[in-house]
């Protein structure tokens, strides 16, 4: 007896029922409700884009999985960055005591990382910038450069392994 065949509208109405659940999955893994409701936005929007192509035999399972790894992927990015850029940016919030040699250090670790993109291929600099200084998606990114998301991954991969490389260098 073949399985019954679940339909695109009912995997919406499941994400929509059960969001709330989804959320607080993604909560656990991130530490931070704010963070897991972006995880759950993207997610219905990965969604959306391919649900009609999906053959789903279990969708509950499915939406968790997709949000559990869609947070993984968010938390592994954020401790990346966190490890890339994080050194004194506190020191460069407003109101802050910044002394000259602060700002002097932080001055020549922008030079350095600006002096490295300068050296990436074109395409994969416009990627990085338009993402990280932009806060374009890797979709967004991805169609305006007229690649695939997956291109635009690994170049903001390369993007970022090489600020860090500029960073230890000094």
């Amino acid at each position: 007896m073949p399985m019954p065949m679940t339909t695109a509208v009912d995997i919406r109405q499941l994400f929509i029922a059960s969001r709330t659940q989804l959320r607080d999955a993604a909560a656990r893994i991130l530490g931070c409700r704010q963070r897991a409701e972006d995880v759950v936005q993207d997610a219905y929007v990965k969604l959306a884009d391919g649900i009609e192509e999906l053959h789903i035999l279990n969708p509950g399972a499915y939406l968790f999985q997709l949000v559990r790894n869609l947070a993984i992927d968010r938390h592994r990015r954020a401790a990346f960055e966190q490890q890339v850029f994080s050194p004194g940016e506190e020191d460069l919030q407003p109101g802050s005591n910044v002394t000259p040699e602060v700002q002097a250090i932080h001055t020549q670790e922008l030079v350095r990382v600006a002096r490295a993109l300068d050296k990436l291929p074109e395409r994969t600099r416009a990627a990085f910038e338009l993402h990280r200084l932009a806060g374009k998606t890797q979709r967004e990114v991805a169609a305006h450069l007229g690649i695939s998301t997956t291109l635009v991954n690994f170049m903001i991969r390369d993007a970022m392994e090489c600020c860090r490389d500029a960073l230890r260098a000094a």
